[in-house]
């Protein structure tokens, strides 16, 4: 009997990993050098299959990074220092059948494409691997912060519902396959300067 209870137990949790849709920040790496402050994160997302439809249909999706950091103040409210965001759009073309990833610092539409990072990849597979391994984002500048403050990084991974097309944005709304977000934060102190 005493068995049965601790299977049962355990089935949530093991529910919890595989779920599709729900992104998980596996790695979040923060360090300081002399031009600011260096984020490293490997993230882990299936995508549930509707997601995974649209995307070869060819609808494009923008996943957006973003990290705030932040100091805290134990006199007052904590005080936002810096913040920094990262618009990845992940887009199937069917005529050439390659799958393209544009990265850019702000919102992607048809004018801003020749100001992004443009790479192609056969597989939807290795699109989003590139896409889910963030390295050497500067989020803040070593003018912005202090040399011997610790701080706060908050780190937010998401889908962006407002860059899906309209007939999308309408009829995702409230359903849990189209909500793709994970939030992280961990402290970065002076002695990790590099």
């Amino acid at each position: 009997m005493l068995a049965w209870v601790f299977l049962l137990a355990a089935l949530p949790t093991q529910a919890q990993e595989v779920d599709p849709g729900k992104p998980r920040v596996s790695l979040l790496r923060l360090e300081r050098s002399a031009e600011g402050i260096m984020l490293f994160a490997n993230l882990r997302l299936e995508l549930s299959p509707a997601v995974e439809d649209a995307l070869t249909k060819g609808i494009p999706m923008v996943f957006l990074a973003e990290a705030d950091v932040v100091r805290q103040r134990w006199f007052w409210t904590d005080k936002k220092v810096a913040s920094a965001q990262r618009h990845m759009r992940l887009a199937f073309q069917p005529l050439t059948r390659r799958w393209r990833l544009n990265v850019a610092s702000g919102p992607i539409t048809n004018n801003s494409l020749g100001l992004a990072l443009n790479l192609s990849f056969d597989s939807m597979e290795e699109a989003l691997s590139t896409l889910l391994r963030i390295t050497a984002w500067k989020i803040a500048d070593a003018g912005a912060i202090d040399a011997d403050a610790t701080l706060r990084v908050d780190f937010r991974f998401s889908l962006d519902m407002n860059q899906l097309p309209r007939p999308f944005q309408i009829g995702a709304f409230g359903q849990s396959d189209w909500n793709i977000f994970t939030t992280a934060s961990q402290h970065i102190g002076p002695e990790s300067q590099k």
